[in-house]
């Protein structure tokens, strides 16, 4: 099973791995475009609210419901009360998700009002930060209808990913990035506000990516006529899942549109600032944390209906084992290098030195929670593929409770930083107690394989800290070209990453610590 876990996770891995760098040129492009001026602000918020939704119904809330409903489906019916159940699902989320959208372009002002909120006060008072808010109601009438067409792309993965052809939904979002891009290049010479290019190219994306995957489906023999079926039992039971896992596995996205919210209060360029930190924590996120999430669903879900614990406390070490090894190190690399990264990605056009300077303050911020954010991946899905939201709907009510006071406590003094800092905060906690509460359930608990791997992981990780540290103290980054900043940038990641292999080498670490093992309950 370990061979298939590792497989489907470098299939996974590739394909992100092409959409984050897509995605890393569609940033480039974003920031030569506007930088962090009050046109990106406006964009970044009118592109995050639907981009929230899509994380509940492509990646979050809806995945981990409907996954395991339809891999009990797959196993325990025939092929054609499994299709009756892809077009009730498929109906029923249609109608629901489209009159949202309908909803979302009619009320455009009274959504912008409310996450942002700064803004609206501004533009009551007739103040000229208030011309954000006429913007930003404008624009979010293009990028709301993107949620209709993402929601049927996630079911559409979804399904793909339980029939383990992985692929097509993981390449997917590289069209995303396409269409910006072009809309970007293409539409921004005839429009006043090149926002409204990008804006464009979100809803023109969200139409491509569906029409991508009918395809595959069709193929697969489960593209079949949506019925509306509020009352199928099957339905009933993905909806029952789901609302509670709303906010179960999605409280990190709740937080940063609570975030926006309150950088609308704060001075120009925060929301940028936020954004700009927050699509490099997105690169390692989205390429591990995800990618093992997104294969592990499937497989403890099958672990589940087959009733195999061991295997279920297996393959679940062997997700905690690939995030740590991942996610420690990538971490403590983004917040060590956070400016010369930045600098070297963005830093051209609109956005400035001082640009990358700000940004990379919430980046160190937000990277101390990476390990947090990829672990609530993981562990969740031990949860979901059990079909049990309860719990983690308790945990997730509470991390947000304490989100809103880490937010009193550090954005006060800390402004744009501080509410990195209540976000990784608050991402921790709620990894930790995730993971308290599968121990409690004797569901699982960290192997001592496991934990030798993570201490080596960490001690490997310090000295790859201390390589960096030792390289780049004589640099002065800023005082660089292009050129050499690029060269001194992608020296220090190979020295980096020779020095993280070679400790991990020497301390021990084998091919055995990569395969999933049976282990025993406590």
């Amino acid at each position: 099973m370990s061979r298939k876990l590792i497989k489907s996770g470098l299939i996974v891995s590739t394909m992100t791995l092409l959409s984050r760098v897509l995605g890393l040129v569609r940033d480039v492009v974003i920031a030569r475009f506007m930088g962090d001026g009050a046109a990106a602000d406006v964009f970044f918020f009118a592109n995050k609210i639907p981009n929230f939704l899509r994380r509940l119904f492509a990646e979050g809330a809806f995945a981990q419901a409907f996954i395991p409903v339809l891999t009990e489906v797959h196993a325990e019916r025939d092929e054609s009360q499994l299709r009756l159940f892809v077009a009730h699902v498929s109906g029923t989320l249609g109608a629901i998700v489209f009159v949202t959208a309908l909803l979302g372009v009619i009320i455009s002002p009274v959504i912008t009002a409310l996450f942002g909120a700064g803004w609206f006060i501004d533009y009551l008072n007739d103040e000229p930060a208030g011309d954000k808010f006429e913007l930003a109601s404008t624009m979010l009438k293009i990028t709301f209808p993107y949620i209709a067409f993402i929601s049927l792309t996630g079911l559409s993965g979804a399904i793909l990913n339980t029939l383990n052809k992985f692929a097509v939904a993981s390449f997917t979002p590289v069209l995303l990035n396409v269409c910006i891009i072009a809309c970007a290049y293409w539409l921004t010479p005839f429009m006043e506000q090149p926002a409204f290019a990008l804006a464009w190219g979100v809803f023109i994306g969200g139409i491509v990516q569906l029409g991508f995957q009918l395809p595959f489906l069709y193929r697969a023999g489960l593209l079949v006529k949506p019925r509306w079926g509020w009352r199928d039992p099957g339905v009933v039971k993905v909806r029952t899942l789901m609302i509670p896992a709303l906010f179960g596995v999605s409280v990190g996205q709740i937080n940063l549109l609570l975030d926006t919210f309150i950088a609308s209060f704060l001075v120009t360029g925060s929301i940028s600032w936020l954004y700009y930190s927050d699509r490099l924590l997105e690169f390692p996120l989205g390429l591990f944390g995800i990618a093992i999430a997104t294969v592990i669903l499937p497989t403890l879900s099958r672990n589940h209906v087959g009733k195999d614990a061991l295997g279920f406390a297996g393959n679940m070490d062997w997700a905690v084992r690939m995030v740590c090894l991942l996610g420690i190190p990538a971490a403590a690399g983004l917040g060590v290098l956070a400016e010369p990264i930045l600098s070297v990605i963005f830093q051209r056009g609109a956005f400035t030195a001082e640009t990358a300077r700000m940004a990379s303050y919430s980046l160190m911020a937000y990277a101390f929670g990476l390990l947090s954010f990829m672990l609530v991946k993981v562990l969740a899905p031990g949860y979901y593929s059990r079909q049990d939201t309860k719990t983690p709907v308790k945990i997730g009510v509470g991390c947000m409770a304490a989100n809103m006071v880490f937010n009193l406590i550090f954005a006060i003094p800390y402004g744009y930083i501080g509410l990195a800092i209540a976000t990784s905060l608050s991402a921790t906690l709620n990894a930790a107690l995730l993971y308290v509460g599968l121990s409690r359930q004797k569901v699982y608990t960290l192997s001592r394989l496991t934990i030798g791997f993570v201490v080596r992981v960490v001690l490997a990780t310090c000295a790859m800290v201390a390589a960096i540290v030792w390289f780049q103290q004589d640099v002065t980054f800023t005082a660089l070209t292009f050129s050499e900043q690029l060269a001194s940038l992608m020296l220090t990641i190979g020295i980096a990453l020779a020095v993280f292999g070679t400790s991990m080498l020497a301390m021990g670490i084998r091919l055995r610590h990569f395969k999933s093992q049976h282990i025993k309950a406590s």
